[in-house]
Parts: C-alpha cells; structure tokens; sequence
C-alpha cells in the first residue's frame, strides 16, 4: 500500500527577516531607532509586506514587528543580542526567539508569527523533500542547471574578482564551477535520466 502524502511546509518559500539583510540595510547601526518596510514578492508578485522598527539604543535592543495576518493586526517585540565578534572587530547581532528562547539569524513566518525554526513542527526545507535520484542529479549535474546564476553572481555591480592584485576566493569559486558545468556535455545528462 503506498505511503500517504504528507506535503510538508517549506521553510524555503516561507517568509522571513534575516540578520545580514537587516544589517546591509543599515537597521543594526549602534545606537540609533531605525524604521521601515519590508516587502517580499516572487516572480514579480507581492506576496507580503510588514513595517518594522529597529531600536538599538534601548539597554535591551529589539525588532518591533507591524503586520496583518489574515485580517488580524499583530505587533510584538523580538529581542536583539549582540555578542563581540570572534575577530574582534564589532558586534555580531542574533535575534532571540520569544517561544524557542534560543538565538538564530532568521526568522521565519509560519503561522502568522516570525519565530525561529525550531518553534515550527513539520516543518521541512526543500532539500528535504527530493529523493535520492534528483539529490544525486543535482550533485553530479547541478552546476550544468545553475550556470545562469553562475554567470549573474559574477557580473554583479560590486562583485570583486580581485582584492590586493590576487583573485578572491569567491571568485575562484565560481570560476571554478563555471567550468565544471561546460565540461558537461547534453547527453551525459541524457544517459543518466534514462
């Protein structure tokens, strides 16, 4: 008898506020309050948006999030913490889950609040859900299939290729997977599919 479906949610397409995007935009600067709107879309489509305020002046600093969900206005406060950076070179900024009471670098809106993923049951990320065949495709052949990506991440606007007259490590990186997707040829791909 076969296994019943279960069509797990996917943190992947679920929404979420991450650390490094909060930081590149400037909200996690000392000491300041900082507002604003964030606003997801896919394939051109607006699939949400939510108003924020960053306060990092505050003894215990925090996101305030401003949203609807379904109709049913939510606002609630996420703790911010920071600890000194292993290099010693500033803050690194965490958000600290108000039902999981554990620090993380996104949060994800499963249910209409943004917690961290641990706060989810049954809950799964994409990767998860492939069986072993495609997991095995997209190792050996995967790079043949992203090369469109390969090629927009390296002609960037601010892509650095070199820094101090040596190239840089992402740059080889990619470099070096860009090769490995021409060297594959059409009809390996043919003769592994069949």
């Amino acid at each position: 008898m076969a296994k019943f479906p279960t069509f797990p949610t996917l943190y992947n397409e679920a929404l979420q506020i991450s650390i490094t995007k909060l930081k590149e935009w400037e909200y996690l600067n000392p000491e300041q309050i900082k507002s604003g709107t964030l606003t997801w879309s896919r394939n051109g489509n607006k699939t949400g948006s939510i108003s924020i305020r960053v306060n990092t002046q505050s003894e215990q600093p925090y996101i305030e999030l401003d949203y609807k969900y379904r109709d049913e206005p939510r606002n609630y406060k996420v703790r911010l913490v920071s600890m000194p950076s292993n290099l010693g070179k500033g803050l690194i900024w965490y958000f600290f889950c108000p039902q999981t009471n554990k620090r993380c670098r996104k949060l994800f809106s499963i249910g209409g609040y943004f917690l961290h993923r641990e706060a989810f049951k049954g809950c799964m990320y994409e990767t998860q859900t492939q069986s072993k065949k495609y997991r095995q495709l997209d190792k050996t052949f995967g790079v043949y299939f992203k090369i469109d990506d390969l090629y927009s991440q390296l002609y960037q606007k601010h892509f650095k290729k070199t820094y101090a007259g040596k190239p840089t490590k992402k740059y080889l990186r990619i470099m070096e997977q860009i090769q490995k997707a021409e060297s594959i040829k059409y009809n390996e791909i043919n003769i592994f599919l069949e």
